[in-house]
């Protein structure tokens, strides 16, 4: 549909994908906060945005739009690790992750990358599902490392080799 019939008909835009900027860390920090136990606040993304070896990419509801999503790395080609990927509660289980993802891992093999890790909760279902559908295997496991209200659950080391 053309973006004259968009309007027309009410059906909202695509998700627009573009690095994140300076302006983007307090959004980004919402998201974070609002995707894990203890979020990182704006200075800490205001740090990780000016730090060289940080790639972060974002999803937007179009061109102007506010931050919904985000992915951040840190890289030294040959090698990226994924810090943190978040998507706003109101927008998960819509594929969003998966794109956003997907685009970013095209950015970093761009840039050198031909392996990327990653840390994730071995009780994170919905990230572990994402993760193996775009390839990523598991390539450790830290027992006991995640512990929230007296519970303890496994950091699983994943790898994704390009």
């Amino acid at each position: 549909m053309s973006l004259f019939g968009r309007l027309l008909s009410g059906t909202p835009s695509e998700p627009h994908l573009r690095d994140a900027r300076m302006q983007d860390a307090p959004d980004l920090a919402r998201l974070h906060g609002a995707s894990f136990h203890r979020g990182w606040g704006v200075d800490e993304f205001e740090r990780l945005l000016t730090d060289r070896a940080a790639h972060a990419h974002v999803m937007t509801d179009g061109p102007k739009g506010a931050p919904f999503a985000f992915v951040l790395s840190h890289v030294v080609p040959p090698e990226g690790e994924i810090l943190s990927l978040a998507v706003a509660p109101a927008s998960r289980k819509k594929g969003h992750a998966r794109r956003l993802l997907a685009h970013h891992l095209s950015r970093l093999a761009a840039l050198g990358v031909t392996v990327s890790h990653l840390e994730v909760d071995a009780a994170n279902t919905a990230a572990l599902g994402l993760y193996h559908r775009l390839g990523y295997v598991e390539a450790g496991r830290r027992k006991g490392y995640y512990r929230e209200a007296g519970q303890a659950s496994d950091a699983l080391v994943m790898r994704r080799d390009f």
